[in-house]
């Protein structure tokens, strides 16, 4: 069972991946390109999180890159944006 040192930990490295990617990448989701596409940013954010599940169940752990990592960060942006239209 995961410690309270443990959870805070990740947490606090999910947090600087988040940020890190947000400086990177910009307000993408919110205001992307659209160049091929027209879906809202929530439409956006469920198909990512859509593409990582079909990843992991396909790859699972094996994948060299941090799925379920981006999974939980792809599911609190969600809920950022979910609130903001609400």
């Amino acid at each position: 069972m995961p410690n309270n040192a443990q959870i805070s930990k990740e947490c606090d490295a999910l947090k600087e991946l988040l940020l890190k990617k947000n400086a990177r990448y910009g307000d993408a989701l919110s205001h992307p390109v659209l160049i091929f596409s027209d879906l809202t940013p929530e439409q956006r954010v469920r198909v990512m999180i859509d593409s990582k599940l079909t990843r992991y169940c396909n790859i699972g752990d094996n994948d060299d890159e941090d799925t379920i990592t981006d999974l939980i960060g792809y599911l609190i942006l969600l809920k950022i944006i979910k609130r903001n239209e609400g």
